[in-house]
């Protein structure tokens, strides 16, 4: 196993110094999902919620949250972003939420894949909840990364 980045050898948290690093192009890819009712994705498909297109609001507080990670978690660099996507799949009961994001910069994305994934579903919560107050997030993870000294990472 790798040791942490993120501490110092006295064990306290820094940020990482990235400046000797080469730019290059990296991107990350992660995913999760909206738990939910049949009737709540019905509503989606339909865009029938009282708030309005939910998919669409979700897609905007995604790409909005990618682009403001570094002011969420505290070690994360502030980083210019070349591309940002957030998809959504509904299933039967559930609506899969992906997002990739891409930079040219010295640190890698996958932050801000996680957190555009998360507050997108987030956004999908707060949407829906008058109809399932009982919905809810899980399975959310990086699935893939490209670039850095690792180059290509896959979650099995």
């Amino acid at each position: 196993m790798s040791e942490l980045t993120h501490v110092n050898a006295a064990g306290e948290a820094h940020m990482v110094d990235v400046g000797h690093k080469d730019p290059g192009r990296r991107v990350a890819t992660a995913a999760g999902r909206l738990d939910t009712t049949a009737e709540v994705v019905e509503k989606l498909r339909g865009n029938g919620l009282a708030k309005g297109d939910a998919l669409a609001t979700a897609r905007v507080a995604g790409i909005m949250a990618a682009k403001r990670t570094w002011e969420l978690v505290p070690l994360c660099h502030p980083i210019a972003l070349s591309k940002i996507t957030v998809e959504f799949e509904l299933g039967e009961e559930s609506v899969a939420v992906r997002a990739q994001v891409a930079n040219n910069d010295r640190t890698g994305v996958e932050m801000e894949a996680l957190t555009a994934v998360t507050v997108a579903a987030l956004t999908l919560v707060d949407m829906v909840k008058a109809v399932d107050p009982a919905a809810e997030i899980n399975g959310v993870g990086v699935v893939e990364k490209v670039g850095g000294k690792t180059g290509l990472w896959q979650r099995n």
